[in-house]
Parts: structure tokens; C-alpha cells; sequence
């Protein structure tokens, strides 16, 4: 399918042809994606929590580790997910935390997937359809083989900042400093790139053309040959830097920092640069 699918193209789908759906909508502060699941939903589609299925508990790998691969590959056969076939995600938001469904999904070993481009607001946009009705899936056979993505270590990810490029997805005041709202410690990881996922999406919340998004990552300083890895708060948005990056072209996958500055903060023998400059 490629790493997007437009509403229109899911929508037009065959039967015989259709792919598992995942409702991954998820707030910080709130209300419940499970209940806006449960009001209405893309036809078909299973929920599946990003707290509870896409990460482990919160503790000293970050605010959303990931997940215990034996724990995955229970959630994902659970929502119907099955071996040779195509997965579609989505979520209400910038696409962050369905960037986070697909490349945990990729990084299990599962290469099938896609996320809405749009997500579920582009699905309503455009008039498709929606049900309150829950499925109840065939158990699907997935078998998770992590190592489908490349991850990144704190000591490897310090690296990488200094070496090739490490993009940080977070807003650009916490990037500096000026805010943090939610870890132990301001600032980023020395040596890192501001690279904030809001930029990826336009002002219709439609992901940017692969041109564009290119065209961004080349005036951060990424090169073809460039070593890359992303970052944020807790692992989730910059799995949409590693989407955006496949988006624009990018002949390899970035590396996931997945512990992020939720982790790397908790060690006060780690630094942090603040400010606009890399540090």
C-alpha cells in the first residue's frame, strides 16, 4: 500500500481486498480515545490503546516503552491482525500516535501497513462512512518478530547527535527549554536537530507531498548517505518522524530513540542543552 493511504482508496476497497483497521485515537490530557471509539468509528475498525497495547507500564524506560513483544503479539492476534494482510491506522490528531502503530507494527515484522492520510477527521471530510458498531475479529496469527525497524540505545542515540543526525519531534519550547510539561528535566539531547512533527501535516491536517517533506528534511541538514535517528517526549511522534522520512523518499529508516527524553531525563548524569543552538 505504501506508508499512506488516502480515505477515498480505503474506502473504495473490495471486500475480498480489505484490510484490518485500527482506531488508535489517543489524547494526552484526554478524553478517552476508547470513547470517542465507541461514539463512532471508521466501519470495521478495532480499538486498540496506545497505554495499554502499543507501549509497556511507564517506569524507567520512559512514558511509553515499548511493548513486551509476547504482550504485542497478544494485543495485535486479538484486533484481527494476521500474517499477508494489509493494516490501515488512524487516529483524530497529527497522525503521531498512528505513526507509532505503524512502526511498532513494521518493527514486529510486519511490512503491510499504512496509516490514513488524514486521519479519522479526513474520513469524515469527505463523507464516508462511520458506525457505532464494534466487530468482533477473527483472532489473527501474527507473529511478532521485533527487529523490522531499527531502534537506538540513550549512549547510541548521544552518537548519533554528534555523528549523523538526530532529529528531536517535540515543540520547539521544550526543544530549547523554555517548557516542560511533563518530564523531569528541560532541554535536548546535545547535539540534536528541532525538528517538530507538526510540521510534517498541512493546514488540512493531510500529511505533506513527499517533495516537501524532503525539501524540510534536506534544509535540517539530512543528506541521502546521512546516518538518522528521531526523538521526542516518549517515543510516540517521532515515530512520525520516521514516517515522514519514508514518505519523502529516504533510502534508509531512521532510527527510533523509543524511550526518548522521558528516558533519557530520568538520568542526571545525562546532559541537557537548552536554547535554540544544537548544544
Amino acid at each position: 500500500m505504501g506508508p499512506l493511504i488516502t480515505p477515498a482508496r480505503l474506502a473504495a476497497l473490495p471486500d475480498a481486498e480489505r484490510p484490518v483497521v485500527l482506531d488508535v485515537r489517543w489524547r494526552l490530557a484526554g478524553p478517552p480515545g476508547a470513547d470517542s471509539y465507541r461514539e463512532a468509528h471508521v466501519p470495521g475498525a478495532v480499538f486498540v490503546d496506545l497505554d495499554t497495547a502499543l507501549a509497556a507500564p511507564p517506569g524507567e524506560g520512559g512514558r511509553h516503552p515499548l511493548p513486551d513483544p509476547g504482550d504485542l503479539q497478544r494485543e495485535l492476534r486479538k484486533a484481527g491482525v494476521r500474517a499477508g494482510r494489509p493494516v490501515v491506522v488512524y487516529d483524530d490528531a497529527d497522525g503521531s500516535v498512528a505513526a507509532r502503530a505503524w512502526w511498532l507494527l513494521r518493527w514486529a515484522g510486519h511490512a503491510d501497513v499504512a496509516v490514513l492520510d488524514g486521519g479519522y477527521a479526513a474520513w469524515l471530510a469527505e463523507g464516508h462512512e462511520v458506525t457505532a458498531d464494534v466487530p468482533a475479529p477473527e483472532p489473527g496469527d501474527l507473529e511478532v518478530r521485533p527487529g523490522g525497524m531499527p531502534v537506538l540505545t540513550a549512549d547510541e542515540a548521544a552518537a548519533r547527535a554528534r555523528e549523523g543526525v538526530l532529529f528531536d519531534a517535540r515543540a520547539h519550547a521544550r526543544y530549547t527549554g523554555e517548557t516542560e510539561p511533563v518530564d523531569p528535566r528541560a532541554g535536548h539531547i546535545p547535539g540534536a536537530v528541532s525538528a517538530p512533527s507538526s510540521d510534517h501535516a498541512g493546514p488540512d491536517g493531510r500529511w505533506r507531498a513527499p517533495a516537501d517533506l524532503a525539501a524540510r528534511f534536506a534544509e535540517l541538514g539530512l543528506t541521502a548517505d546521512t546516518p538518522v535517528g528521531a526523538y521526542c517526549g516518549s517515543g510516540v511522534t517521532a515515530s512520525s518522524v520516521v514516517l515522514a522520512l519514508e514518505v519523502a523518499g529516504h533510502p534508509a529508516p531512521a532510527a527510533l530513540y523509543a524511550g526518548s527524553w522521558s528516558h533519557w531525563s530520568r538520568d542526571p548524569e545525562r546532559p541537557a542543552a537548552t536554547g535554540p543552538e544544537r548544544g
